[in-house]
């Protein structure tokens, strides 16, 4: 049976046309000299481009017009079957909830967040999961972005992985070598904090632009001297003896907060569908840091993964919703500032324009979540 990244692998090859075009219209035009400065644009012209995309509008649209029950599509990330938001899709209680008010949820997966992003403002996702550096980015390019919630920072979820072999035994050693990730993601953020704690410069290290399943396949063929990235990666490399931790997001590294995010014209027109998603997010949060082995047992059959190894990487989960406060926002900033200062956004990030009033936080957010200030 194929495992876990060789599945991903193959789904991001049948998904690479329709997401290149998908790309290539609004949010690529201005992200290719930002996100994705490292690559080759597709040399498609603005007119396939529009058609693509128009083209995908459209069968969304027919598609929902002709179901039988007129529902109308929430479109929630898929989150890789491992968080609290596996164990949303997986129970079913929000489509439960959702049915009612003449809703079905679809899960679409994608490589990272910034892609998620990138889909976010072309209108094919509704909610999106990531880490706090994706949504500068989106906002950098100009998409309406909307900060519905924060999830807890899970830093050792999140890992820099070296060869199995290599001789490299601290971050200082890595100094002019090969460091792989997804550009604008977690594992970039972390990277520009592990030199700088380490009294280096980004330029001191070779930073090598990769999606996850291409920097996978780097990594395990020697292409690059590390790789950070989060799980299931970090383990199933760990477990097939092709890699070892180096170092994680733990012990202060990572300072920010994960984020569900949606555009402003869904939050405007669903109010309601996010107090829901929210109020049912924060159950599955709480019934999945109670029941460790349980999450794992859930899961497995989606994942294909064992009980031993979900549980190992659940452990490295906080499984927490938290209150978006000044702080948090402040954190936000800091981290769009961070980014400007080293070029890799065009412009500066007024982070605020994305958060909701107080106000509007109490309105959607669960009192539990609230409580927690």
């Amino acid at each position: 049976m194929p495992n876990w990244e060789d599945k991903f692998a193959s789904w991001k090859r049948r998904r690479i046309t329709r997401r290149h075009a998908l790309f290539g219209f609004g949010y690529g035009l201005v992200l290719s000299t930002t996100l994705f400065s490292c690559s080759t644009p597709q040399n498609n012209n603005q007119q396939q481009a529009n058609s693509s995309t128009s083209n995908t509008t459209n069968t969304a649209s027919t598609s929902t017009s002709s179901d039988s029950t007129s529902k109308k599509v929430v479109r929630i990330v898929r989150s890789k079957q491992l968080t609290a938001l596996a164990v949303l899709e997986k129970q079913g209680t929000l489509e439960k909830r959702l049915e009612p008010l003449g809703y079905k949820v679809e899960w679409p997966e994608f490589a990272a967040g910034p892609q998620q992003l990138e889909a976010l403002n072309a209108g094919g996702l509704d909610i999106a999961s990531t880490a706090e550096s994706p949504p500068v980015f989106s906002q950098a390019a100009g998409t309406p972005l909307v900060y519905l919630a924060a999830n807890s920072s899970d830093g050792q979820a999140v890992s820099l992985l070296v060869p199995v072999n290599s001789p490299v035994k601290n971050f200082q050693d890595l100094k002019g070598k090969k460091i792989a990730f997804q550009k604008a993601s977690i594992g970039h953020y972390l990277t520009v904090r592990a030199v700088e704690k380490e009294g280096l410069k980004l330029s001191d290290v070779e930073s090598v632009f990769l999606a996850p399943p291409d920097a996978n396949a780097a990594f395990s063929q020697g292409k690059v001297d590390a790789w950070f990235i989060w799980e299931p990666f970090v383990t199933r490399n760990e477990q097939n003896k092709v890699g070892r931790v180096l170092i994680d997001g733990s012990g202060g590294l990572r300072d920010t907060n994960n984020f569900y995010t949606t555009n402003r014209k869904f939050y405007q027109e669903n109010p309601e569908v996010i107090k829901i998603f929210l109020d049912e997010l924060e159950k599955a949060q709480v019934w999945s840091r109670n029941h460790p082995k349980q999450i794992a047992q859930l899961l497995t059959s989606a994942t294909q993964l064992d009980v031993p190894t979900l549980e190992k990487m659940h452990s490295k989960y906080d499984f927490a919703l938290v209150p978006i406060t000044e702080e948090i926002i402040k954190k936000q900033q800091q981290v769009a500032d961070k980014w400007l200062s080293l070029g890799l956004i065009p412009k500066k990030v007024n982070v605020r324009d994305g958060f909701l009033t107080p106000e509007q936080y109490a309105e959607i957010t669960p009192k539990e979540v609230l409580a927690k200030k």
